[in-house]
């Protein structure tokens, strides 16, 4: 096909697109700000859901909700097929959380499934890398994994199927194998550079001595025989039986520091999830060690600026966005923390009069410069994976899972057929802080699911995966909905901005304002006027913007609606 035909198809894409019944003129008609910018039609569906960054994963999650399965048990066989298709982002060597709605309850739960540092290393043992930080891809930055006790929390609470049967697809193409999708495909080779001399990467995640490609097939039956242990003997085959020894044994053999006691008094926490009202609708993170009560503080800052007014077509829009952002990010950098070891004063951070005072704080004219304490390049990190279900009855699931780092810390168990995380790369070694390096601790995490509700029934679970762009995202999303009246799918098309080099707590300073990065499409003129204010502009990879997924469901029908990540390989299935 020439080039011309290319160009005529596109014009019409564009104009069908810009035609489609719901959109929101009040978006403009820039680039970036209104229905034009949506790739694909929202996907509507009666009975059921599943929204993941992987379709054969997405597949499986659906097959098993037309089994009778519940959301629950959905999310459970999409993640697991995640952790074996998308390895550059999450697997059963990381940690998970989630929200549910349950219709039965007409409430939400949360689950902090994330581990904590090992009991015998202490801080004085970790040698700081040059930032000051606990090396990256190494062993001081494991901790245990919390993502197959989250599991069975959620299956043991929610779960209709036998555990076995949500792991069997998962087991299946593990066995069988399955074709590499581009994105992950891309990623994968990516990693290579910097994985391929560690203790059993290779011969894991390189068969053959290569990164996979796009399309080839791909097994792992190390991880499928793991799998079957957990679907035979539960949560205990992974932190009391064979793959707990099996982990121990590795870690003896190059250099970690688990035992088989931290895996035995490995648990997860049920929690209340946090929320705030933004114009009517009540948004749902979990509380600390993560970051989710920073999208909630940044929706309360932003409620004190006329966004609708502004249009996304303006400087002021995103000047106002961005500022709002550094200001919460200092918070962040402060507060956070495990609140086992430390006191986090979540109601106050979360109060509409400390949002006004913050909000008080915006200069219209000038970016800020100083934002203490600053950001580490090392937390923006963009490989986690998530997914969200719903079912018949009506609950509604709303996970995320990560490695941290991609593949991790790079260190890979070839018995068992899955890698390490380095989640504990996010503690800060300066003593005396409230994220501080302790044994036995939770580090600081990014990885946050979402939920919204209005007047007390569900009204969408998501997601927007991606370290430090979480928070910022689950914010760009619910402007979009709320403010600018967008649908599900155009709500995550559209530009979004991705603020760098704010505050961290793992205490590293940074004074000079950070860095703005706007995906292309904005007019010159307003990024030339965001230059002027003082903000410094850079281009950044579109993978760098996160990856969004979610579900809506409408209140009268029951009917569900899903959208996926255009920047992503997923999509949303419902039947």
């Amino acid at each position: 096909m020439s080039r011309s035909h290319l160009r005529t198809l596109a014009a019409l894409a564009v104009l069908l697109l810009s035609t489609i019944p719901g959109a929101d003129a009040r978006a403009g008609d820039l680039p970036g700000t209104g229905r034009a910018e949506a790739t694909r039609s929202v996907v509507y569906a009666k009975h059921g859901m599943v929204a993941c960054a992987q379709p054969l994963a997405a597949q499986a999650g659906l097959e098993v909700l037309k089994q009778g399965g519940s959301a629950v048990d959905a999310a459970i066989a999409t993640n697991a097929c995640l952790g074996l298709m998308e390895p550059t982002a999450n697997g059963i060597g990381g940690d998970l959380f989630a929200i549910v709605w349950d219709p039965k309850t007409r409430k939400l739960h949360g689950l902090n499934a994330c581990g904590r540092s090992p009991l015998h290393l202490k801080a004085e043992q970790i040698p700081p890398d040059s930032e000051g930080t606990i090396p990256l891809y190494s062993p001081y930055s494991w901790s245990v994994p919390g993502c197959v006790d989250g599991w069975a929390e959620l299956h043991a609470k929610f779960g209709k199927l036998p555990l076995a049967r949500d792991l069997a697809p998962a087991i299946h193409f593990a066995d069988e194998g399955f074709p590499l999708s581009p994105v992950i495909a891309s990623d994968w080779g990516r990693s290579v550079a910097r994985f391929k001399d560690k203790p059993g990467f290779a011969a894991v995640f390189m068969p053959g001595g290569h990164a996979p490609a796009e399309g080839e097939i791909f097994k792992n039956p190390a991880l499928g025989q793991s799998l079957r242990l957990i679907a035979a003997g539960g949560r205990d085959a992974y932190y009391k039986g064979e793959i707990a020894r099996e982990f121990v044994r590795y870690s003896s053999s190059v250099g970690g520091f688990f035992t088989l006691e931290d895996f035995a008094q490995h648990h997860s926490e049920w929690v209340d999830p946090v929320s705030t009202d933004y114009r009517g609708y009540t948004v749902w993170e979990l509380p600390p060690p993560g970051q989710g009560i920073a999208a909630l503080q940044l929706l309360n800052v932003l409620e004190n600026f006329d966004l609708k007014r502004m249009g996304r077509g303006s400087a002021d829009f995103w000047h106002v966005m961005t500022e709002a952002k550094k200001l919460v990010f200092a918070d962040r950098a402060r507060y956070y923390a495990d609140p086992e070891f430390a006191r986090v004063p979540v109601a106050q951070l979360l109060s509409k009069e400390y949002a006004k005072e913050r909000a008080a704080l915006v200069d219209m004219k000038h970016a800020a410069r100083t934002d203490m304490p600053g950001e580490p390049a090392a937390l923006n990190r963009r490989e986690t994976t998530y997914l969200c279900t719903a079912d018949a009855d009506g609950m509604m699931v709303s996970l995320i899972q990560s490695n941290y780092t991609g593949f991790g810390s790079g260190y890979a168990i070839p018995a068992l057929g899955f890698g390490i995380q380095d989640r504990g790369n996010l503690f800060d070694l300066k003593p005396g802080r409230p994220n501080s390096y302790a044994p036995g601790k939770r580090p600081f995490h990014t990885i946050i699911p979402a939920f919204m509700t209005k007047d007390g029934a569900p009204v969408m679970a998501f997601g927007l995966m991606g370290g430090d762009m979480q928070p910022q995202g689950h914010a760009q999303i619910v402007v979009n909905l709320v403010d600018f009246g967008m649908n599900l799918q155009q709500a995550g098309d559209v530009i979004r901005f991705h603020h760098t080099g704010s505050s961290e707590p793992t205490g590293t300073v940074m004074t000079d304002g950070g860095v703005l990065h706007i995906e292309p499409g904005l007019p010159d003129s307003l990024i030339a006027e965001l230059r002027r204010r003082g903000h410094r502009m850079e281009n950044e990879s579109a993978g760098a913007y996160g990856g969004y997924q979610a579900i809506w469901r409408d209140a009268k029908s029951g009917v569900y609606s899903g959208a996926t990540e255009r920047r992503k390989d997923g999509c949303a299935l419902g039947y």
